[in-house]
C-alpha cells in the first residue's frame, strides 16, 4: 500500500488539473456574444447531469464588481442544465461569468466565459484561469481514492480466496482480511471528509467546516460513501466469522461483494452517459473481476511464502482466475468502446492514450498470468506423483513401533515440489506487481474526460460565427508574451460585417498593442487574402465594413504586434453563412 501510495503521488504530483466529467456543450449567452439588449438569465447546457453548489455562479459586471444574482437551479431541460436569474437594467459593457458544478459520476468541473450588451468595454473583471481543484486536496483525494480501489481488492480478493479455494489455516490471511477492513474504511471515511474542498477547490483545512460536511452527507456522492461504510459494518461481522469457523457464507459474501461494488458504479463514469443501467452493471463485474483475481493473487502469493498450500488449493484459484480474466475482457470492451466511442479518441485524447497504457499493462498482466497456469499444472502434476510413489513404496507395518510419516507433497520438506513452488511464487509475485500498476492507471482514468464525451462537447459547440467570439491564443515565446485575441464578427453572413478585436494579456485583463492585423483567405475559391483593415478604437480594433463575398470555411490570419521587434501570427477557421 505505500509503495501504491508513492507511485499515485508520482504520476499525480506533476499533472496539470484533471479533466472533469461533465463537458460544457453550450452556453447562453454564447461566449463572446454581443447583445443588443440585457438577458433575464444565464443557462449552461453539459455533456451529462450535473449537480449544483451554493456557489456554482459568478457574474462580474464591467467593472469588476459582482452581481446580485437569483439561486443556482437546473433549467427547463432538466438536469443537464444550469440556470441562474440575472437582475435587470444590466449596463452596456462586456460581462464575466465564472461557473463551478458537480458532474454525476462526483467530479467538479468549473470555467468562465464573456458576452457584452449593447458593445464590448474594457473590463477589470479577470477569468481565473487555476486548477479545478486544489492541489493538496486534489492529491489527498487522489490517493484516498487509490487506497479505497487497492483495499476493496483485497477485501474481495482474499475473502474470495479463503471461501473458494480453501487454503490451509493461515494467520496471514486473516491479518490481510482485518489489514484490507480498516484500511478501506479509513479511505472512505477520508473521501467523506475531502469532498467538499473538492468539490469547492478548497484547501484541505475545508474538511473541518461542519456546514460543508453537513453539505456533503446530503448530497450524493455522500450518500453513496454513507451506503459503502454501512456495507462495511455488515462486512465486518462476515470477516469476523470466516476468520473464526472458515465457512464460506456463499450467498452473503457474494452479496456484500456486490453491493460494494456499486458503490462505485454508481460514482464513477458508468453512472452517466449513454445506457446507464447496462453500464452499471458493467462496471460493478469488472471490479468484482479484478478484486477477485488481483486480491486472490496477492493472497495466494502471501499464502505460498507464509503456508503450506496444496496444489489443489492452487488449481482451484487458477481456475476461478481465468474466469474472472474471461469478465474482465468483455465488459472491458464494453467499457473502452463506451468511454472512447472512436476509435480515433484511442490516440486523439487523453482518456484514449491511458487506456491504451492500461491495456499494454493488462497484456503484461495476462502474460505474467500464462505464466503462472503452467508452473500450477506443473506443480499439480509433481504432487500427484509424489503422492502415487508414497502409496506404493511405504510398507504396511507388522507390529512393533510404527514407522515415521513419509513426506507428504503438499510439505515444504518435498524436494519434487520445490523448484515448481519457488517458480510459482515469482510468477505470481510479479502479476500483484503489474496489478497495483494497472490499479494505478485505472485511478488516473476515472479522473479523466471520456473521449466520447469530449467528442460530444466538440459536436454541441458551436461553428457558425454570428455575433460570436474567436479566441486565438499567441505566444511570441518572451516572457509575458502571451495570451488571446477575441474576434467578433457580427452578423457571419456573406456581405458586409463588423468586426472587433480585443487583445488579452497573460492576466486575462485587455492589453493594448501597438498594431493588429487580420487577413481573410478562402483556399476552396482561391479568394483572399482580404485585409479588414482594423483600426484602433481606443482599447480594441475594428471595422463596421468588412465585405466577405462567398459562404464557406475561412482561414483567418491574426498577426499580433506588442512591441517594435515582437511579432506573431497565428491562424484559425471561420465558417461564413
Amino acid at each position: 500500500m505505500l509503495l501504491g501510495t508513492l507511485l499515485v503521488l508520482f504520476l499525480l504530483g506533476g499533472t496539470g488539473p484533471a479533466s472533469a466529467h461533465a463537458a460544457l456543450r453550450a452556453t447562453d449567452p454564447e461566449d463572446g456574444s454581443v447583445l443588443k439588449s440585457a438577458p433575464r438569465g444565464i443557462t449552461l447546457t453539459f455533456t451529462e447531469s450535473v449537480g449544483l453548489l451554493e456557489d456554482s455562479f459568478r457574474v462580474l459586471d464591467p467593472d469588476g464588481r459582482r452581481l446580485r444574482t437569483g439561486e443556482p437551479q437546473h433549467g427547463s431541460d432538466g438536469a443537464e442544465t444550469a440556470s441562474v436569474t440575472l437582475p435587470g437594467k444590466l449596463a452596456q459593457g462586456t460581462y464575466t461569468v465564472a461557473w463551478r458544478v458537480v458532474s454525476a459520476d462526483s467530479h467538479p468541473v468549473s470555467g468562465a466565459f464573456t458576452f457584452s450588451v449593447g458593445k464590448p468595454s474594457l473590463t477589470t473583471a479577470t477569468v481565473d484561469t487555476g486548477p479545478t481543484e486544489d492541489p493538496a486536496t486534489k492529491s489527498l483525494y487522489n490517493i484516498a481514492r487509490y487506497l479505497a480501489y487497492l483495499a476493496v481488492a483485497l477485501l474481495i480478493g482474499t475473502a474470495t480466496f479463503t471461501a473458494v479455494c480453501r487454503p490451509p489455516d493461515a494467520p496471514v490471511l486473516r491479518r490481510l482480511l482485518r489489514t484490507s477492513w480498516w484500511t478501506l474504511v479509513a479511505a472512505t471515511l477520508a473521501l467523506l471528509a475531502l469532498r467538499a474542498p473538492y468539490e469547492t477547490g478548497e484547501g484541505p483545512l475545508g474538511a473541518l467546516d461542519a456546514g460543508s460536511l453537513t453539505r456533503t452527507l446530503t448530497g450524493r456522492p455522500g450518500e453513496i460513501l454513507l451506503a459503502r461504510l454501512a456495507l462495511l459494518l455488515a462486512a465486518a461481522l462476515y470477516v469476523l466469522r470466516l476468520s473464526r469457523s472458515r465457512k464460506p457464507y456463499g450467498w452473503t459474501g457474494a452479496a456484500l461483494a456486490v453491493g460494494l461494488a456499486a458503490t462505485w458504479a454508481a460514482g464513477e463514469h458508468a453512472s452517466a452517459g449513454i445506457q446507464v443501467p447496462v453500464a452499471m452493471t458493467s462496471s460493478a463485474l469488472h471490479l468484482l473481476a479484478t478484486a477477485v483475481w488481483l486480491g486472490g493473487l496477492t493472497a495466494l502469493l502471501v499464502t505460498l511464502y507464509r503456508a503450506h498450500l496444496t496444489s489443489a488449493a492452487v488449481t482451484r484459484f487458477s481456475r476461478l482466475a481465468f474466469a474472472s480474466v474471461t469478465v474482465l475482457v468483455v465488459t472491458g470492451v464494453y467499457q473502452s468502446w463506451r468511454g472512447l466511442g472512436s476509435l480515433d479518441a484511442l490516440t486523439g485524447t487523453t482518456y484514449g492514450r491511458l487506456l491504451t497504457l492500461k491495456l499494454v499493462a493488462v497484456v503484461l498482466l495476462l502474460g505474467a498470468a500464462g505464466v503462472s497456469r503452467r508452473w500450477t499444472a506443473r506443480l499439480a502434476s509433481v504432487d500427484a506423483a509424489a503422492e502415487t510413489v508414497v502409496r506404493e513404496k511405504v510398507p504396511e507395518p507388522v507390529g512393533g513401533p510404527p514407522l515415521p510419516e513419509p513426506p507428504r507433497a503438499d510439505r515444504p520438506d518435498a524436494p519434487a515440489a520445490d523448484p515448481q513452488r519457488r517458480a510459482l511464487r515469482r510468477s505470481v509475485l510479479a502479476e500483484v506487481a503489474v496489478g497495483a500498476a494497472v490499479l494505478a492507471v485505472t485511478t488516473l482514468l476515472t479522473s479523466t474526460l471520456p473521449g466520447r464525451a469530449e467528442a460530444e462537447a466538440a459536436a454541441g459547440a458551436p461553428t457558425v460565427i454570428g455575433a460570436s467570439v474567436t479566441n486565438v491564443p499567441f505566444d511570441l515565446g518572451t516572457p509575458g508574451g502571451h495570451g488571446k485575441v477575441q474576434i467578433t464578427i457580427d452578423p457571419g453572413r456573406v456581405g458586409d460585417n463588423s468586426i472587433e478585436a480585443l487583445v488579452y494579456g497573460p492576466d486575462g485583463g485587455v492589453s493594448i498593442v501597438p498594431e493588429l492585423r487580420i487577413s481573410f483567405t478562402l483556399p476552396a475559391k482561391d479568394i483572399g487574402p482580404l485585409d479588414a483593415e482594423l483600426t484602433d478604437k481606443g482599447g480594441y480594433w475594428g471595422n463596421s465594413f468588412l465585405n466577405l463575398p462567398i459562404a464557406g470555411k475561412w482561414e483567418m490570419k491574426v498577426t499580433v504586434r506588442t512591441s517594435d521587434v515582437d511579432q506573431v501570427t497565428e491562424s484559425s477557421t471561420v465558417v461564413v453563412r
